[in-house]
């Protein structure tokens, strides 16, 4: 028996991401910051059954990534995504019996589920069309940056499903109100850029050909800050969904204490009485 601990014992699986080859999107890590391209713009981007999944799986090990500290999620060509392809899914949809039709809908829910889990902050970058699966993903993100030509629907109606896909109905109300939520679930429609900026559904409208150096630049900002602190924020904006306040509040003072024994809240200080700005570790 040894009185020391393997710190790699305890944290798992950690590794970077960098050197990640993905089959069905682009993948690049710089400065901390990963950004996924959906990189089929000839279709405005639509998924597949392949790329749901290494979607999953990528966000799954970002929960384990030593290099990466916020997620960009944009799409090729002017487009972000047009959800789930027509032809690769849909049809293939319509042949199955409902056990197979319950894998896949699990499949794309543990989607949501791992971007909500993984702890760094993912901003999307959205620009074009917006639609079905796609809409859930920016949905799923913790940050929004869209264009004035931005069009985002939350389609399913429209193909004789329910609105409540991926978890929409639980989601969407808490961005935009139950109202509003409401409406695009029941008709369908698409969501123009300016009226998804007046909902906060987007933090901010950009300029087209600006819009991945905003997202950018925004993911960078965020990596400039307390990664540690960062990731158990969007811990607690997740989990206190399912509180009272009075659970939120003491689950809070718990996060806090635990934040304060990190090595970036003595910098902060030591950087305020030096009056310089502090410089984080993550740690």
């Amino acid at each position: 028996m040894t009185d020391r601990i393997d710190p790699a014992l305890i944290a798992g699986n950690r590794t970077p991401l960098a050197g990640y080859a993905a089959t069905h999107f682009l993948w690049q890590v710089e400065g901390g910051v990963g950004t996924i391209t959906l990189n089929r713009p000839e279709r405005k981007n639509p998924l597949t059954f392949d790329s749901y999944a290494e979607l999953r799986d990528l966000f799954h090990r970002l929960r384990q990534a030593t290099d990466v500290h916020a997620v960009v999620l944009q799409g090729a060509g002017g487009n972000f995504c047009s959800g789930g392809d027509v032809h690769e899914i849909i049809g293939p949809l319509v042949q199955l019996k409902a056990p197979e039709l319950l894998m896949f809908t699990r499949m794309t829910g543990a989607l949501v589920s791992e971007m909500r889990h993984c702890p760094q902050p993912i901003v999307a970058a959205i620009d074009g069309v917006c639609a079905g699966a796609g809409a859930i993903m920016a949905m799923a993100s913790d940050l929004r940056l869209g264009t004035a030509r931005s069009k985002t629907a939350f389609l399913f109606n429209r193909v004789g499903l329910a609105g409540c896909d991926m978890g929409a109905c639980a989601i969407l109300p808490r961005i935009v109100g139950q109202g509003r939520a409401s409406e695009l679930l029941y008709t369908g429609r698409s969501l123009p850029g300016d009226e998804a900026e007046r909902w906060g559904f987007f933090n901010r409208l950009c300029e087209p050909d600006a819009l991945l150096a905003e997202a950018q630049k925004l993911a960078h900002d965020i990596v400039a800050g307390p990664t540690f602190a960062n990731g158990i924020t969007k811990t607690m904006l997740h989990q206190e969904w399912a509180m009272t306040v009075d659970q939120a509040i003491e689950a809070e003072a718990q996060a806090q204490a635990l934040c304060m024994l990190t090595g970036d809240f003595e910098r902060a200080y030591r950087a305020f009485v030096d009056k310089r700005r502090p410089v984080f570790e993550g740690h």
